[in-house]
This record gives structure tokens, C-alpha cells and sequence, in this order.
């Protein structure tokens, strides 16, 4: 069954630390995507009654927001917990990391769409990342960075407004 293998990566992911707070954080998430399998909304309605409690749950117990409407690659990692804001406009490649103080989300309320993430991403703590932007590849984001304009593949986002720099070959 696709959920338990997907949970089986994730504790995979956290070196198998059930203790970690950011495995807690996608077993809710985990769970939350589940859910909508179940085609038969009355079936499914006491599934999602459940998500939402657990949902606000951890929220409240690990300060980490991730819905379940966000698409997530694999090797999804939450390295430390608290303050940690995903917008369901967001979306993840494979093997990104975030760290606590972490925002990910809209720009300005008008506009309902949020950065896109490609793989090999290491965001670091405290960064803002807004807006309808891409961040490309292989990209590590500064702690405290504010990232309010794409990022290309193989580049360092770092500074309020972030500057981006590119790494070099070799």
C-alpha cells in the first residue's frame, strides 16, 4: 500500500527517528493525502474529520504547518522543528530540507500562488521565500534569506533582499 511505503521512506529519511517532530509532521501529512484515495465522500468524511484535528494537533505540538495539499518530492525533510509555514500553493522536488523559522508561501493575499521547489534545495533558518517564483535545482538558501525572485539551478540565494550567486564548477 503506497501510504505505508511512503512512511516507510520518510522514517528512512529522519535515520529512523520516530521521535523526530518533522517525521510526526508527514505522518499527519502522509495521512492527510490518503485520505483523498477514499472515492466515496461519506467514507471519506470521518477520515477528514480526523486529518483536521490531527492536522491543527501537530501544528500546535510541533509549530510546523505542511496541508496535505502540497506536493512533496521524496527525501522531504523537516531538519528542526517550530515556526515552520508552507502555503498549500507551494510545492517540493526530491530531497529538499528546511529548517525552523522557515516561510514558504504568497507574496501578497491578491495573488494565491506560491514558490515552486526543485530538487537538491537546502533552505536554512529563518528564510522567507514568496511569491509566484521558481527556485531551481541543486540550490542552497541562506539562513535569514529573503527570496522574493527565481533562483537558477545551481545557485546560492543569501541576503534581505536575497542575492543570488551562482556556484561555481568543480
Amino acid at each position: 500500500m503506497k501510504l505505508f511505503n511512503n512512511i516507510q521512506a520518510d522514517l528512512a529519511t529522519y535515520d529512523g527517528a520516530w521521535s523526530s517532530q518533522g517525521f510526526w509532521v508527514m505522518l499527519v501529512y502522509r495521512f492527510g493525502r490518503w485520505r483523498y484515495t477514499i472515492k466515496n465522500s461519506i467514507i471519506r468524511k470521518p477520515f477528514s474529520l480526523l486529518y483536521r484535528l490531527l492536522y491543527k494537533l501537530i501544528q500546535i505540538v510541533t509549530g510546523i504547518e505542511l496541508p496535505c495539499e502540497v506536493p512533496v518530492g521524496a527525501n522531504f525533510r523537516i531538519d528542526h522543528f517550530g515556526d515552520i509555514i508552507v502555503s498549500g500553493y507551494a510545492s517540493f522536488g526530491d530531497n529538499c530540507i528546511l529548517r525552523n523559522g522557515v516561510t514558504i508561501g504568497l507574496k501578497n493575499i491578491e495573488e494565491k500562488a506560491a514558490p515552486r521547489i526543485g530538487n537538491n534545495v537546502n533552505i536554512g533558518a529563518g528564510a522567507k521565500i514568496l511569491g509566484n517564483i521558481t527556485i531551481g535545482n541543486n540550490v542552497d538558501i541562506g539562513a535569514n534569506a529573503v527570496v522574493i525572485s527565481a533562483v537558477p539551478n545551481n545557485a546560492i540565494a543569501v541576503g534581505v533582499p536575497a542575492k543570488i550567486i551562482l556556484k561555481k564548477e568543480g
